[in-house]
């Protein structure tokens, strides 16, 4: 059982649920065979009807438990930049967001921008935040993806955006 807080708004379409807070809506469907989810006053209820393990019940309970979360407080994920020769410059652009200049290469780097997730630059430092944490995740892995120097010697060329929160 996951307990709905006050503000939360959760509604059930068969195996699709949908939860809307103060900072999101965040939805996802679970195709497993045999699951019942079920909103019972201020609880949302999932239970096996068919013959799924525990270990899948209690992991869907826990999505269900961090959207929960995501709609209601949010998520967030703190990095910065590090450079040591060549001053990288960050902008977004849609659901695109770029690196330049990044150990002197002309060409920008891209990661891509996953669902309702916001990135804010202030200087160094790069806050992403999203109701979503997978899509909140999913962003900062597709950052650091980006960022991966290959062919030079790590120990040497340690730049690039590192999650410090």
């Amino acid at each position: 059982m996951v307990a709905i807080p006050n503000g939360v708004t959760v509604s059930v379409t068969g195996n699709k649920i949908t939860v809307k807070g103060p900072k999101g809506t965040v939805e996802r469907e679970f195709k497993e065979k045999g699951l019942s989810i079920k909103v019972e006053g201020k609880e949302i209820v999932v239970s096996n009807v068919g013959k799924l393990p525990k270990a899948t019940l209690g992991s869907i309970q826990a999505h269900v438990q961090n959207m929960v979360i995501g709609a209601e407080k949010g998520y967030e994920k703190k990095m910065q930049v590090l450079y040591a020769h060549f001053p990288v410059t960050l902008e977004i652009k849609g659901k695109t967001f770029f690196i330049k200049n990044f150990i002197g290469e002309k060409k920008p780097r891209e990661a891509e921008i996953i669902g309702d997730t916001k990135i804010a630059v202030k200087g160094a430092d790069v806050s992403i935040t999203g109701p979503n944490k997978e899509h909140v995740g999913q962003t900062v892995s597709n950052i650091r993806t980006a960022v991966k120097i290959r062919n030079r010697d790590p120990r040497i060329f340690q730049d690039g955006l590192y999650v410090v929160e």
